[in-house]
């Protein structure tokens, strides 16, 4: 196997590859194996017939399809790695010379790694951020800890903002009950905006076992054609209040979510591993931010088939 290597405008290269005629009359035996179990020759049960006699009768043009690609892949492998070119895409393959009998010649185009130019990089600035952290973060971080360790009590009063009230209803537009306005043991968040118009404010103030009727009015841009715009009551039952005790801020609750014994001893834990997230979090900012300026001054033309190839990997 032989080569030669072309380099073309655009960061393209084409390469002709020669394959011997001892290596292709090999590849023409193993078409030949390939094909004959299916070629029907007068006088020869099938399979049977010699290559020979099936050439003499199609040509040897019937096994060279086959032949060609036993030896284009390890050909173009060969080559590509002798030549340690940095290809970045496919290539596309054209036969050039085949015949029984001589040397197999083909091409293989593709798109090399682009020469790169970078304009003057030193002296680039970017942001610096601020890594600190304050009481206050540390704060809110264990409110949001206590908010996932809390837990929802029922209460005997009168519903609040925040609360969840535990509610029958059913919905009716002109008296009449609509499709999809019913529901039962529904647990609505009060001021959580789940329900449309001012719905939750109307239940402020009710308590378990009170029947409410609530006077609504669907928005214009209801998903439901037949229900935008048109006012509504909604009757409901209020079944249950309930609202959310969260646990103390003390040793105990520092022991049971960590493994800390003490609530110094873990905000001490929670400001450092903040303080980690935010390092880390500055240097992912500034190593972007540098890359984006740094793009700005690069010039590179990019060969089609390196971005069809990027495209396709995005693709899989």
């Amino acid at each position: 196997m032989s080569y030669t290597v072309e380099n073309l405008e655009g960061s393209m290269a084409k390469m002709i590859i020669t394959v011997g005629a001892d290596d292709f009359e090999a590849a023409m035996v193993k078409s030949f194996n390939k094909n004959k179990g299916r070629i029907a020759l007068p006088g020869f049960r099938k399979g049977k017939a010699p290559r020979k006699m099936i050439e003499k009768m199609y040509g040897p043009e019937v096994f060279y399809e086959d032949a060609a690609n036993f030896v284009i892949p390890d050909a173009y492998e060969e080559a590509a790695k002798d030549s340690k070119l940095d290809i970045v895409s496919r290539p596309e393959i054209d036969v050039v010379e085949i015949e029984e009998g001589k040397d197999f010649v083909f091409s293989a185009l593709f798109a090399v790694k682009p020469e790169i130019s970078i304009g003057e990089y030193k002296g680039i600035e970017v942001t610096k951020t601020s890594t600190d952290v304050t009481d206050e973060e540390v704060d809110q971080e264990l409110a949001r800890v206590q908010e996932q360790n809390s837990r929802m009590i029922t209460v005997e009063r009168e519903v609040q903002k925040d609360d969840t009230a535990v509610i029958d209803f059913e919905g009716f537009v002109d008296g009449e009950a609509f499709e999809g306005g019913k529901g039962e043991d529904y647990q609505l968040v009060i001021g959580s905006g789940s329900f449309i118009d001012n719905f939750e404010d109307q239940l402020i103030g009710k308590k378990a076992g009170e029947d409410v009727e609530v006077n609504v009015t669907f928005p214009e841009e209801y998903h439901v054609d037949d229900l935008k715009g048109k006012p509504a009551l909604f009757k409901v039952k209020v079944k249950e209040v309930k609202e959310k005790e969260l646990p103390a801020l003390d040793d105990e609750f520092a022991s049971e979510v960590s493994e800390f014994e003490t609530l110094d001893e873990y905000k001490a834990d929670v400001k450092k591993n903040m303080e980690e997230r935010k390092k880390e979090s500055a240097k992912n900012s500034k190593q972007g931010e540098i890359a984006e300026k740094i793009a700005d001054l690069v010039e590179v033309e990019l060969p089609e088939p390196m971005v069809d190839e990027e495209t396709r990997e995005m693709i899989n």
